[in-house]
């Protein structure tokens, strides 16, 4: 059969079109290796000019790729424009389902593969999901012992699954396992408590169990109702916070141990590093411990910085004892 060619240049008007009701419009077929059996290109340089392929269907696929050649893809989309955000190697768009779907029947392969090889340091993802009201990017398995969603990063210095949100980074609802290190770069252990009344309690201020399990500052010398300090003064903030609740009530993170900033007041007697702190009769703020039998029970921790005179704030190493 001698070979086919058509030319257009009337505007809307295709070079080759295509119709029937029970069957492919068009059909093409290579036996050549390396060439296409549809290929469909658009040379016009006109921004939006139009697609190298398209298709439409009202009750089966727009377009369909099929292949039986180990390594090679049913249908692949490639865009060779070097101009950056230029367009798609493969753009799929659905009003009611999936803008594009992958499946896959092999082990071990993935039913959406996204790679980018492009090796400039943040040059872009691999995979890329964005969403308005749901997920981003969603994974099921209900394989045992397989997860997901899998991240890897074989470089020493990357990170394999990285989040980033404004009130979570991340949600996990049920059990976690980690084999490695958990790295905290915060200082404190905190836990929330609900703060009397309408006192006030900002970071710093030393606090002492109130009724109700609520806690208030602290107003007297060697209370042994001491309960915390608020966390977040200074450079140190809570590496974690146990019985976060959501807004609403006059709850305050309460350093029980590691690093915090405290308010003092050293107009009782100058603090050294090392000394043990409790309270004292200024409101929220301690003091150095110099008698030891009333301040059994009533300590708060060890001053990790010094004050010679007034008040102001230092950090402490929180032990209460």
């Amino acid at each position: 059969m001698a070979p086919f060619a058509a030319d257009s240049t009337s505007p809307g008007v295709p070079a080759v079109r295509g119709e029937n009701t029970n069957g492919e419009g068009v059909r093409g077929m290579s036996h050549s290796a390396g060439h296409g059996g549809v290929v469909g290109t658009n040379d016009n340089p006109t921004p939006s000019a139009g697609q190298g392929v398209y298709g439409e269907s009202v009750n089966g696929e727009g377009v369909r790729g099929v292949s039986h050649a180990a390594g090679h893809g049913g249908v692949v989309g490639t865009n060779d424009n070097s101009t950056p955000g230029a367009g798609q190697g493969v753009y799929g768009e659905s009003v009611n389902g999936e803008g594009v779907r992958g499946v896959s029947h092999a082990a071990g392969h993935g039913g959406v593969v996204g790679t980018n090889d492009n090796s400039t340091p943040g040059a872009g993802p691999g995979l890329y999901g964005e969403s308005l009201n749901g997920e981003g990017v969603r994974g099921v398995s209900h394989s045992a012992a397989h997860g997901a969603v899998v991240g890897t990063n074989d470089n020493p210095a990357g990170i394999g699954i990285y989040g980033k949100g404004g009130r979570l980074a991340g949600q996990f609802i049920g059990s976690i396992e980690v084999t490695g290190d958990v790295v905290l770069t915060n200082a404190d252990c905190a836990e929330e408590f609900e703060v009397a009344g309408l006192e006030a309690a900002d970071p710093g201020t030393v606090m002492v169990l109130g009724k109700g399990g609520s806690v208030l500052p602290s107003s007297s010398a060697y209370d042994s109702r001491v309960a915390g300090i608020v966390s977040g003064a200074g450079s140190y903030k809570p590496g974690i916070v146990l019985d976060k609740q959501p807004g609403g009530r006059n709850r305050r993170p309460l350093a029980l141990m590691g690093k915090v900033f405290c308010k003092v007041d050293a107009s009782y007697g100058p603090i050294e590093v090392g000394d043990l702190l409790t309270t004292s009769d200024t409101p929220g703020h301690a003091m150095k411990a110099f008698d030891h039998r009333k301040a059994f029970g009533a300590v708060i921790g060890k001053a990790l910085g010094p004050i010679t005179s007034g008040q102001g704030l230092v950090p402490v190493l929180v032990a209460l004892r």
